[in-house]
């Protein structure tokens, strides 16, 4: 059962092939054989997830079911949920039990998803290979001595392992497409303002968006339908109306127009992954769509901007975390500045702290202007650049990670080649665009993503780019041997 895609769960509920219950234990089962090995998830909540699916089963058996009703998911665990622990993989939230549910969370259980439990992740989603976890470094299911990505790892190692058929995610500057690609499957990214971030613990609040990991486009629309909504408690939401995501899957690319940018095929491309990229193209070429070359010729300035801009908007997030509310709080302070210190010095991990500081002397006076300000003032130079190339195509592609995953540890003492793994999907989140990584080949056996980057709201776009191509190969089929 756990090979079934989604879209083939659904329907075998529907046509009582087998129960939301029989599911949901079957996926238990396995989290309890494999997990040991993989350190997808933080927290398993069976009882709750088979009280969910007897609840599932009942609709079903009521013929009032949505197309996620019984399906069993994985969130991150940046998402809050009501009575369990909801960490962001820190110490200093090993103990927070959250009062209420995020509106992701609530959305998916109104549609009658089934939550096996929370994924690991980096600790307050910073990071780019899930290793500044408190929890441990979740393993990349293809090669246990590899990383999953970041920050979004537990919910890809999950997915890829076949421990859940789907999970929840969050991008700030490339956590759901980047782990992605580096596990074989299908992410992504809507449109900032797209679903809402309420209940979704903050990192960067003008960059943070909830998302998708599945198998395949099939499976990531159906989800993506049931997350995405109008939300008034999030002020960054977006009233855009919510399209129909799978209305326009099976749709013919005859004609649309793919930009492909000169600088994502330049120095630090694996050579591997950009022959199996470009065989991707040439795919895409077969299929019909027109391949055009664009210049984004503000790109080399995307990961700077971003590491002055995540840094600031995060050090004015996590000051709520300080010892006094909630969360993590030292032993026996001797007056509210040592409770502050000691809370946030126990409680918070390395790279947590190097960004606080970073973000905090951006943001200070006789700095702002020449960091902070001047990091949005290239933004809106690579926002630009992108408005100015989707007048002339209808997508943009290219890869998604300049290399496949590399192993544990590799990076770890080297903060700066860390954070170029995320070279090519932090423009696109720097921009607010919606972009998407499907498998499209390997590099040494290990997969290789293709980043698929639309308009504004045009998630149903990407999607069905993502399906056509999806329809033509088995890159997103393969799954890790010993998994099976």
């Amino acid at each position: 059962m756990h090979q079934l895609t989604v879209a083939q769960i659904a329907q075998g509920l529907r046509e009582k092939q087998f129960s939301s219950v029989e599911i949901t234990q079957h996926y238990l089962d396995r989290i309890a054989s494999h997990d040991s090995r993989i350190g997808a998830y933080i927290t398993v909540c069976p009882e709750r997830a088979l009280a969910q699916a007897d609840a599932a089963d009942k609709q079903l058996n009521a013929g009032n079911a949505s197309p996620l009703t019984g399906v069993p998911i994985a969130h991150k665990d940046i998402f809050c949920t009501k009575g369990v622990k909801t960490t962001c993989a820190s110490k200093m939230l090993d103990n927070f039990i959250a009062p209420y549910d995020a509106t992701v969370v609530e959305n998916l259980d109104n549609a009658g998803s089934v939550m096996l439990g929370k994924t690991n992740m980096d600790e307050f989603a910073m990071g780019s290979s899930n290793e500044t976890s408190y929890y441990g470094t979740p393993r990349n299911p293809w090669d246990l001595e590899r990383v999953a990505g970041g920050s979004s790892g537990g919910s890809a190692a999950a997915v890829a392992a076949q421990l859940a058929p789907i999970a929840s995610g969050t991008d700030t500057g490339g956590s759901i497409r980047q782990p992605a690609s580096l596990t074989g499957l299908t992410g992504i990214k809507p449109t900032y303002g797209r679903v809402s971030r309420w209940g979704m613990i903050a990192f960067a609040s003008s960059l943070d968006q909830a998302g998708v990991i599945a198998k395949n486009a099939e499976d990531a629309a159906l989800m993506l339908q049931c997350m995405a909504s109008h939300d008034p408690k999030d002020s960054t939401n977006s009233p855009q109306p919510i399209d129909d995501f799978s209305a326009q899957l099976s749709q013919s690319l005859q004609g649309r127009r793919i930009g492909i940018p000169k600088q994502y095929f330049g120095e630090g491309l694996d050579s591997a992954t950009g022959d199996a990229v470009q065989a991707a193209l040439e795919q895409y070429r077969q299929l019909g769509a027109e391949l055009v070359d664009i210049d984004l010729p503000h790109t080399a300035l995307a990961v700077p901007a971003y590491y002055v801009i995540a840094p600031a908007e995060a050090s004015a997030n996590l000051s709520r975390f300080d010892g006094v509310r909630y969360g993590h709080r030292c032993d026996n302070p001797s007056d509210l500045m040592d409770l502050y210190m000691r809370s946030r010095a126990e409680g918070f991990g390395d790279e947590v702290k190097r960004r606080i500081m970073v973000g905090t002397y951006a943001l200070s006076a006789g700095y702002y202007d020449a960091y902070f300000r001047k990091a949005q003032q290239v933004r809106r130079l690579i926002s630009q650049d992108f408005q100015q190339a989707m007048q002339q195509v209808d997508f943009i592609a290219g890869p998604t990670c300049p290399h496949p995953a590399f192993k544990v540890g590799e990076k770890t003492s080297d903060p700066i080649a860390m954070y170029l793994e995320d070279l090519y999907t932090i423009p696109v989140s720097l921009a607010g665009l919606p972009a998407m990584s499907i498998p499209c080949g390997t590099s040494n056996g290990l997969p290789v993503g293709l980043q698929l980057i639309g308009r504004h709201f045009d998630e149903a776009g990407i999607l069905q780019l993502a399906h056509q191509y999806q329809l033509t190969t088995d890159w997103h089929t393969r799954t890790p041997a010993g998994l099976e």
